[in-house]
């Protein structure tokens, strides 16, 4: 029975040496592994798209107005008293179109005037003629002096010139006649009239008696300011046709259902704005558009390979320089400053700073820092959006 008992606290004392072992071994291990994660940080998770050249196609937006293709002021060119208006206000007239009737009575006193001092003048012509002749006759048998011939000769000189005279008089005459009928000097639409029968007109009067609109086509003038003049200047340059759309209403995005092109831009800078203006045509047959409206123009400027970055992956510095983080061949973190000269849609156009085949982070670059070991994935645009951008940095 001794025996036995000591065979069995002999069994005890070894099972629970074991014991104390495996506890104090388990904790050492645990401590050094809690060591081992200390000193090997995990990476950080990202959001990455590699970046690609990609072919798109430009298009400028510019504010707009629309001017019309051609207008003329109707005015008088003689006195008198407008007797009748021939046409109905806002409606289509033509060129030659008569349009007002001035009192032509005087006018036409006048032109008879004239008529009778030329034909008094032919008539004196015709009399002095007959007189040089004979006289030329006399002289050759000398029953005549030649100061008397030569006197006759001045005469009918001066008879000659009165029938000019009275001709540019004449003429004058029926021009002024010719006046006191207003006619259209373009197609288009009348406006309003600006007198009525009965009211006396001049030809200096400051105030015209209808204006003529044509609205088909019409202008579209557009003013670009600033450095962005100079590249819209050299895109131009590269262009022979740059095909042009007009949007109505920003807020409806609505369109104006026909196209247009460029025409021409100013070869000056204006210098008090510091800008320049375009001129685009664009046919209106229906009349939508009405001089002065205002109207975004879309200028399409063709097709272009560039570098794109999402703006949403942008850091703009207080300097106003714009940053990016990229993916590097180690999967560390660095920032890289780029230069843009351009925003195409929600993604900026890069020119320098990065390059194609580069990881750009999109998301979680707020948690990085250079040299930071990351654990990029590929970005899809359809990814929640939680990080608006581009951001200013602090």
């Amino acid at each position: 029975m001794k025996k036995f008992l000591l065979i069995a606290l002999i069994v005890i004392a070894a099972l629970g040496g074991g014991f104390f072992y495996w506890q104090s071994h388990s904790a050492h291990a645990e401590d050094g592994g809690a060591a081992a994660g200390q000193g090997q940080p995990q990476a950080q998770p990202v959001s990455v798209t590699q970046i690609q050249e990609q072919k798109i196609t430009i298009k400028q937006t510019l504010p707009g107005r629309v001017s019309a293709f051609r207008q003329s002021q109707i005015r008088p060119q003689v006195d008198g008293i407008i007797t009748e208006r021939l046409f109905e206000e806002g409606a289509e007239v033509t060129k030659g179109q008569q349009l007002y009737q001035i009192d032509d009575a005087r006018y036409t006193a006048s032109l008879n005037s004239a008529l009778a001092d030329l034909k008094s003048a032919e008539a004196n012509v015709k009399t002095v003629k007959a007189r040089e002749k004979r006289y030329k006759d006399l002289v050759k048998v000398k029953a005549v002096s030649q100061q008397e011939y030569d006197d006759i000769k001045a005469e009918l000189d001066q008879a000659n010139a009165s029938i000019a005279v009275a001709q540019a008089a004449v003429d004058l005459a029926q021009v002024n006649l010719d006046y006191t009928k207003v006619y259209a000097p373009i197609d288009g639409r009348i406006s309003r009239s600006f007198v009525t029968e009965g009211a006396l007109v001049t030809a200096n009067q400051t105030e015209h008696l209808a204006t003529i609109t044509q609205l088909d086509p019409v202008y579209i003038d557009m003013q670009q300011s600033g450095s962005a003049a100079l590249k819209l200047r050299q895109k131009l340059m590269r262009k022979n046709t740059v095909p042009v759309s007009l949007i109505l209403d920003e807020k409806s995005g609505q369109r104006y259902a026909n196209h247009g092109v460029l025409k021409f831009s100013e070869v000056t800078v204006d210098e008090t704005t510091g800008s320049i203006t375009l001129r685009a045509i664009v046919p209106n047959p229906d009349g939508l558009l009405l001089p002065g409206l205002f109207v975004r123009a879309e200028l399409d400027m063709g097709e272009e390979t560039a570098l794109l970055v999402p703006q949403r992956a942008t850091t703009r510095k207080a300097d106003g320089t714009l940053s990016v983080w990229i993916v590097d061949a180690e999967d560390k973190a660095q920032q890289r400053a780029i230069t843009t000269s351009d925003a195409y849609e929600d993604y900026w156009i890069v020119e320098s700073g990065i390059e194609a085949g580069d990881k750009l982070i999109v998301e979680g670059y707020q948690k990085v820092a250079p040299d930071m070991a990351v654990a990029p994935e590929e970005w899809t645009k359809e990814q929640p959006q939680n990080d608006s951008a581009p951001q200013k940095a602090e």
